[in-house]
């Protein structure tokens, strides 16, 4: 599900716009969607979402439904009358074609269905000759050509050093689980999802062809050694520190540290000519990993390498591989009750595969330039206001204020989409076995990732396709980017009053903006180095106000027993709080001092609050929550409405919010950041 996000050095023919604007929903405030029983001061989100919540359940194919699956799903009806009409041209090299036949083939239940495992097979062979560690490391190269993860990660990344050059990057990676905690948490809960991961492996390895025992045999072999390569991993709020998951290191150095990998032998089974100095994200990661490659033996590592086969492709699968597949990831893992529309999952793989070259057609008729000349406007007058504030701080000293301030004025800013598309021309698709299609698409990115390495950075380069419903902030490159798919109710509305779009999407402009100081972002420089700029001082002024909201947000219960991560999330926390106060203090601004009248009996001030709150309406699965808790810097939306809130004296005033109610810290215990 998306929610807005700092990108860390490592988401279309198309309706008229008159259509598309009458198509979606308006964004207004709507007393239907109140629960009138909860006070504001009490549970300001159930409060303002209670009747829409009670009214929404959870359909049984998702594991949350809330704004954005309903925004989602008016993109999906846009997008799926896009693929259709792709799926009948027959020009060739066009990008309508490219669309259209892996669309088609993705559709083509009944040979996708026939054909089975079959198109697996040179790949089960070439697994099943293996008879040496060289072999092994062969097939692992030639997993990672084709965006298949085993063993580790590795690509390309914006050198967080010298942000001018792109340089090669290897980090922790292979694992079945979300991530490495869930390998070692004693809780009877996770004791249960191991075995029944475990159980999961061994019927996909059934599936793809092993009798019973050898599958069963196979799945310890996959959960012993993702096991080790879990012990060797950090934890995932440990990877939030930018500082201590960089090492640039030459590749003498790297050998140092994983002296069995054949390095030469892999560089030339990805395809990379020269890898240049590399990023060593997580050092111990790449010990451990060495440790296994010469101490499991073989037979241990091709049912890994079989198991990371046929889980990275079942989704593109037969019937039976793919309902298997959801039985674990989706029942199990998120709640989910049944798949979703199989058209809706093939325009998601659509989007992950050739996003650009749907977004190519998304964009034609589908983003109003009205859209983008108001949201640029929004940009300017909260970054107006955050440089205020910069310039007010009392607890930052002139030093660090002098670089912050240069920080914010070289932020890069992106609307819509990219100035430049990527060129798809050396892909070939066909109608045939939509695996194949999926591993030739995957091929290309991974082609076009490795290609980058050695060279300049280019900086005209999105992270998001422009229908994702999304935005982020990318500290190598000090941008802000809104993807179109984002600007559109119940989040931005041309026709919608002040109030309204500066609770929605001047907040996530705000978010965005903010998070180039949160805890992450604030290590790296107005040119997107990473690099200490902050005075002693300041640096611990800061750190007083950020472990405190680590403490506020740890207190909140998720689901059962189960406490938020405050370490974990504090990035979001930190802009959540930045982004209402920056867009609540923009949107004083345009009154101008002039007094205005309520809409709908709710004052400004009020509908701006109750506009972010509707933003973030939803209900999630408990496994949702739990998975969310656990490895998502992300909190669940109630505790992204209540606990900046919470900390807002503007929010207390707009609603007359007695002393000692729960919506309302005492002032001692008020953070105030930005």
């Amino acid at each position: 599900m998306p929610r807005f996000h700092a990108v860390v050095p490592r988401l279309p023919v198309l309706l008229s716009t008159a259509v598309w604007l009458a198509s979606a929903a308006r964004a207004d405030i709507d007393p239907k969607n109140f629960d009138p029983a909860v006070k504001p001061q009490d549970d300001f989100y159930q409060h303002a979402n209670g009747g829409w919540i009670k009214a929404n359940p959870v359909p049984p194919a998702y594991s949350t439904w809330g704004s954005f699956n309903e925004v989602d799903e008016h993109n999906k009806v846009v997008l799926h009358a896009i693929l259709e009409r792709a799926a009948q041209a027959q020009k060739a090299d066009s990008i309508q074609k490219l669309v259209g036949d892996f669309y088609a083939s993705g559709m083509d239940l009944p040979a996708i269905d026939a054909a089975g495992i079959a198109p697996l097979q040179p790949d089960l062979a070439a697994i099943a000759a293996a008879k040496t560690g060289a072999d092994i490391q062969a097939l692992v190269a030639s997993f990672h050509r084709r965006g298949l993860p085993a063993g580790f990660g590795f690509g390309s990344e914006q050198d967080p050093g010298n942000p001018a050059l792109t340089i090669a990057s290897v980090g922790q990676g292979g694992l079945g689980l979300p991530e490495r905690d869930y390998y070692f948490r004693d809780d009877e809960k996770s004791k249960q999802l191991r075995e029944q991961y475990v159980a999961h492996v061994a019927k996909m390895l059934q599936l793809a062809g092993e009798t019973p025992a050898a599958a069963q045999a196979g799945a310890a072999a996959v959960m012993k050694i993702e096991t080790a390569l879990a012990k060797g991993s950090k934890p995932v709020a440990e990877l939030r520190d930018p500082v201590a998951n960089y090492h640039k290191l030459p590749l003498a150095e790297v050998k140092k540290l994983a002296p069995d990998f054949d390095w030469p032998g892999y560089f030339k089974g990805i395809g990379l000519a020269d890898a240049g100095d590399i990023d060593v994200g997580q050092p111990e990661f790449l010990q451990a990993f060495n440790a296994l490659v010469g101490g499991e033996p073989v037979v241990s590592w091709q049912a890994y390498l079989r198991w990371h086969l046929v889980h990275g492709t079942a989704a593109y699968l037969s019937t039976p591989l793919i309902e298997e597949n959801f039985a674990f990831y989706g029942k199990i893992l998120t709640g989910r009750k049944t798949l979703r529309d199989r058209w809706k999952r093939v325009l998601d793989m659509t989007d992950g595969a050739v996003g650009e070259a749907l977004g190519q057609l998304y964009v034609a008729d589908n983003f109003p330039a009205a859209s983008k000349a108001r949201v640029l406007q929004l940009v300017a007058n909260l970054r107006a206001v955050l440089r205020e504030r910069l310039q007010t701080l009392d607890w930052m000293d002139e030093p660090t204020r002098t670089a912050a301030l240069k920080k914010i004025d070289a932020f890069g800013v992106k609307i819509g989409y990219p100035d430049k598309w990527i060129d798809y021309r050396s892909l070939t698709l066909d109608r045939g076995p939509f695996v194949l299609n999926v591993l030739r698409a995957d091929a290309f990115n991974v082609r076009r990732d490795l290609a980058k390495i050695g060279k300049p950075f280019d900086r005209t380069e999105w992270l998001m396709a422009p229908q994702e419903i999304n935005a982020y902030y990318n500290p190598t490159m000090n941008e802000i980017v809104f993807p179109a798919g984002i600007l559109q109710p119940p989040f931005f509305d041309a026709a919608a009053d002040d109030a309204v779009n500066y609770g929605a999407i001047g907040m996530v402009i705000g978010h965005e903006m903010t998070h180039g100081f949160d805890d992450q972002g604030r290590q790296f420089g107005a040119d997107g180095t990473l690099k200490d700029w902050w005075t002693e001082e300041s640096a611990k002024r800061f750190a007083e106000r950020s472990k405190a909201i680590v403490a506020q947000y740890s207190a909140y219960t998720v689901v059962d027993d189960l406490k938020l991560n405050g370490e974990l999330s504090q990035g979001e926390n930190i802009a959540d709080l930045g982004g209402l106060k920056i867009a609540f203090t923009a949107l004083q601004r345009t009154f101008g001092g002039r007094p205005q009248p309520k809409i709908g009996g709710f004052t400004p001030e009020q509908r701006f609050f109750l506009s972010y709150a509707n933003a973030w309406r939803a209900n999630w699965r408990p496994e949702m929550i739990r998975l969310v808790a656990n490895s998502d810097p992300h909190p669940p939306p109630q505790i992204r409405v209540n606990g900046p809130l919470s900390n807002l004296p503007e929010f207390a005033e707009a609603f007359a919010i007695p002393e000692g109610s729960p919506l309302r810290r005492p002032a001692a215990e008020r953070v105030v950041i930005w």
